[in-house]
């Protein structure tokens, strides 16, 4: 298959959506936080499609918009419309959705990703603005026919629909794509993009051609992928599928498709629409909508450090590694709770790499186990920055063995109690004396005579296993290297009276 794969190469393109974070629909009044509300609550004439309803334009979602526009290196037009986008679904209140067809809120934009250790530069067609529709669940009970149920909470809620040329090369140039496009929207504020809710999908058109032609091959829309990983699968599968045809000397025919996640495969659903199917005509009740140059102007110098600058802030500032400043860049309020933490540093004492270093070390490792187990998200923790700068400190000065941190560190985490108060209540100290830890080694050299036998054999990781049991006896509290040292006094002191 790698020889037929060489001949052909894959042109995909992607149309993202994200619901944006304004308090309100698009066009009405009513709140836009429907997941957790009761069915059809968050519903009102206009988002209902009831006769004679009049939209009105969210401010917000327009200035959510431009923003996203700049950030994607777009250029923001003059004035921007909507129009009318005619279809017949179920979840389609109006039997038409309110969306924007040659007047986008921007346009002509690009962002750049790594891919297989390559800069690939990924141009944005469009940035518009539509409404999104109605939930539909369909039952299909054991006995008896089928019904559908309708919540209406979700029709109105304002869409954003991000549209790249077909740039896109591979599978995994997608997926970091989509990756980039997600943090941006969450650097911005202007979408949670999450994928699991929902606020968050993707529409990927790809085609396959003969690697040496420029003209696009007919492509085919594939639908219902509502993760990365089955973004990449469903675009592997409809990639082969396609080369399949082509060597077989069968036509691709310009269709959408659906990919189900269960038996890994795409299915028809149907013939692929034009933009004249749609008969899109300009919104009636809506006017065209003027943007003013110095609103444009006031957004853009408004705009927070995005990724790729925060990326670089870290390189520079705190002599992070590639791997480990990227973590950190990966989640803004992960990054923006590192900075707060180092903002507690003292610079003036130095080695702010090993500080640094640490302090990661600490939010992707400890932390993120933390919040795994308990299913919780950086912007629900109850450890502040200063907790973590002060248990650093105490491991700094040897208040604290790392063993004893972590224990400071999960109670912290759970409680919201700094860990100077945990520690006073606890009586926790660190067990740094030689001559407190004498008995405690003379009784795990008693208890572990097999251990002992292999040191005075030869087997030097003999130590490391009996400075474990030192500090288990401690529960953590032990130095390390205090105990080391006390065991192999003992140890040796124990081998010269054998002989």
């Amino acid at each position: 298959m790698s020889g037929i794969a060489d001949k052909y190469e894959s042109v995909i393109g992607l149309e993202v959506h994200a619901q944006l974070l304004t308090q309100t629909k698009m066009f009405c009044g009513c709140e836009s936080d429907y997941l957790n509300a009761p069915s059809n609550s968050r519903v009102c004439p206009v988002c209902m499609g009831m006769p004679g309803a009049m939209p009105s334009v969210n401010a917000k979602a327009i200035e959510f918009g431009i923003m996203t526009g700049l950030a994607l290196n777009c250029v923001i037009p003059d004035e921007t419309k909507f129009d009318r986008k005619n279809y017949a679904y179920p979840d389609l209140m109006k039997g038409y959705q309110i969306s924007q067809f040659d007047q986008p809120i921007a346009s002509n934009g690009w962002v750049k990703v790594e891919s297989a250790g390559h800069e690939v530069t990924i141009r944005v067609n469009r940035v518009h603005l539509e409404e999104d529709v109605a939930k539909a669940t369909h039952v299909r009970p054991r006995s008896g026919d089928g019904y559908s149920l309708l919540d209406v909470n979700r029709a109105g809620v304002p869409l954003m629909e991000t549209v790249s040329e077909p740039d896109l090369r591979t599978p995994d140039q997608a997926r970091e794509y989509l990756i980039k496009l997600r943090e941006i929207f969450r650097y911005l504020g202007v979408s949670v993009a999450n994928m699991e809710e929902g606020s968050f999908r993707c529409d990927a058109n790809v085609s396959v051609r003969l690697k040496g032609v420029t003209e696009l091959s007919p492509k085919v829309e594939v639908k219902n992928m509502n993760s990365l990983r089955s973004i990449v699968r469903a675009l592997e599968y409809e990639i082969q599928r396609q080369t399949g045809l082509m060597e077989a000397g069968e036509t691709v025919i310009q269709e959408t498709r659906g990919w189900l996640e269960d038996r890994g495969v795409t299915i028809s659903q149907r013939t692929k629409e034009d933009a004249h199917d749609y008969r899109y005509f300009p919104e009636p009740d809506l006017p065209v909508i003027d943007i003013n140059a110095a609103w444009v102007q006031e957004i853009r110098d408004n705009l927070p450090i995005l990724p790729e600058d925060r990326l670089k802030n870290l390189l520079e500032q705190f002599d992070l590694s590639e791997n480990d400043a990227k973590a950190l860049v990966a989640d803004k309020d992960t990054v923006d709770f590192f900075e707060r933490v180092m903002h507690q540093y003292d610079r003036s004492n130095g080695n702010i790499e090993r500080r640094s270093r640490s302090i990661c070390n600490w939010i992707t490792g400890e932390m993120a186990r933390l919040f795994r187990i308990h299913d919780v998200s950086m912007k629900h923790s109850k450890i502040l920055p200063e907790h973590l700068s002060r248990l650093q400190d105490m491991i700094d000065d040897a208040t604290l063995t790392s063993t004893m941190a972590r224990s400071v560190f999960e109670q912290a985490f759970e409680s919201g109690v700094d860990p100077d108060s945990l520690i006073k209540n606890q009586g926790i100290t660190r067990v740094g004396d030689s001559e407190a830890l004498a008995p405690i080694v003379d009784e795990v050299l008693k208890s572990n005579v097999k251990a002992v036998q292999d040191y005075h054999a030869g087997t030097e990781s003999a130590v490391k296993f009996l400075v474990g049991q030192v500090m288990k006896a401690t529960k953590g509290a032990a130095d390390p290297n205090v105990a080391r040292s006390v065991l192999l006094e003992y140890l040796d002191r124990n081998n010269e009276a054998s002989d």
